[in-house]
């Protein structure tokens, strides 16, 4: 027997279904398709790309621009639109019009990305560079589709790529004999430093004396800064500390920790990521874990040690972060910690995927991890050249089984636009 359901109720079902929904922080439920791996983390957050429920291309284009314009500006954008809408070039627009970002990554369409979001096919450089044999016997030969799998090109970023630089860096040392090292220098004066004896907590806060204790020994107390810096607002006295007191002193990291993958939840206003959401594999006992600053430095430990390594292993369970243990660079990493090792000789996760970079004459962690991450010759110039050649550096980063034991052993790739680049000079 049917029962019979009145339009009205359907329609009355519907009408609390959608108005539950839209207040909701997840809206997947309207999506068209899965988003790419570089934004399933905030696909909740549609009005973040759409700001408009019938967005133009330009207005998608200002969303992305607004997300992603300063890493171009820094990678000095290879292809940037200027490029496209000279005149000279006009023509190339009929053959991909790279003026949008959207032409070449779609979303919603899971069944055609490919990594970086990338949704056109692979043999895309081709359409405008099919006569690059005959300017370049070197390629002649070479696969349509392995400008960039190759090792040799990346559309947007060729900080590390192009000819004239690898032209200065040819003949290179796997191992420098000198390693550049970047230090963070605590530039305190000693009448700034505070012990236990300084602390303005309440005394009658619980854990009081445990939570002293570690802080006397961060660089927090080292650098002047007491308890109520942190926890009092006025007269006000707070427990918990969340990411807009600790910009206050770090704008800099919290600018690089919402661009990245970590962060990006809290810079569109939605709640911390979680582990248990990434793609990635992760442990499960991390699944619940908000991923803000205390997340990676424990509350009033702050301790470098920990978020350059512990942090990372605790969360992520992929097979290059397994294998870091057992890894030359954590052999470095475990000397430098017991002396035996120069300082800042250790190669921890943060070394390379977080490293210490100048802005304005300060040194600080780039806590945008992707920013050294995808596609990987990202961090040749910012990391590996510090302590590597050019060559190995290439070679290394284009072996996935060797990123996958953490760069334990040689590399079994050969990227040959070293060679190319050494054939061509005068």
């Amino acid at each position: 027997m049917k029962i019979a359901i009145p339009a009205t109720a359907s329609a009355l079902g519907v009408a609390l279904f959608l108005a539950f929904t839209l207040q909701s922080e997840d809206r997947t439920v309207f999506m068209p398709g899965s988003t790419s791996d570089g934004h399933h983390q905030i696909e909740g957050s549609c009005d973040s790309c759409h700001r408009s429920e019938f967005a133009s291309a330009d207005d998608v284009q200002a969303s992305c621009i607004e997300c992603h314009g300063s890493q171009l500006a820094a990678s000095d954008d290879s292809h940037p639109k200027r490029k496209f809408t000279d005149p000279r070039n006009a023509d190339r627009i009929e053959i991909l019009d790279a003026r949008y970002c959207v032409t070449c990554h779609r979303e919603h369409t899971p069944d055609f990305t490919l990594a970086m979001g990338l949704t056109l096919q692979a043999d895309y450089c081709y359409r405008c560079h099919e006569d690059v044999d005959q300017e370049r016997p070197s390629h002649v030969g070479l696969p349509f589709d392995g400008c960039a799998s190759g090792g040799c090109h990346n559309f947007h970023d060729n900080r590390a790529l192009y000819e004239d630089f690898l032209g200065k860096h040819l003949g290179e040392p796997d191992l420098r004999d000198d390693p550049f090292v970047r230090r963070i220098v605590w530039l305190t004066e000693p009448g700034h430093r505070l012990g236990a004896p300084q602390a303005d907590a309440p005394a009658a806060l619980d854990e009081r004396a445990s939570q002293v204790t570690e802080w006397s020994g961060t660089a927090h107390a080292q650098g002047g800064v007491n308890c109520s810096d942190c926890h009092a607002r006025g007269d006000e006295w707070r427990d918990e500390v969340g990411i807009a007191v600790c910009s206050e002193c770090h704008a800099d990291q919290r600018a690089g920790f919402e661009q990245g993958r970590h962060g990006m939840r809290i810079g569109l206003d939605l709640s911390p990521m979680r582990p248990g959401g990434a793609r990635l594999p992760m442990h499960a006992e991390a699944s619940d874990r908000q991923l803000d600053c205390n997340a990676c430095h424990p509350s009033h430990e702050y301790d470098l040690e920990i978020a350059a390594v512990e942090s990372c292993t605790g969360c992520h369970a992929d097979n290059h972060t397994a294998a870091y243990a057992d890894s030359p660079h954590a052999a470095l990493f475990t000397a430098e910690l017991d002396g035996s090792g120069e300082p800042g000789s250790g190669v921890s996760c943060a070394t390379c995927h977080m490293p210490r970079i100048e802005h304005a004459g300060v040194v600080h962690v780039q806590h945008d991890q992707n920013d050294t991450l995808r596609p990987n010759e990202k961090m040749i110039r910012a990391v590996c050249l510090d302590c590597h050649g050019l060559g190995f550096s290439l070679d290394a980063l284009a072996d996935d089984e060797l990123v996958g034991r953490n760069f334990k052993g040689r590399p079994s790739r050969s990227v040959e636009s070293l060679d190319w680049v050494a054939r061509r000079a005068p």
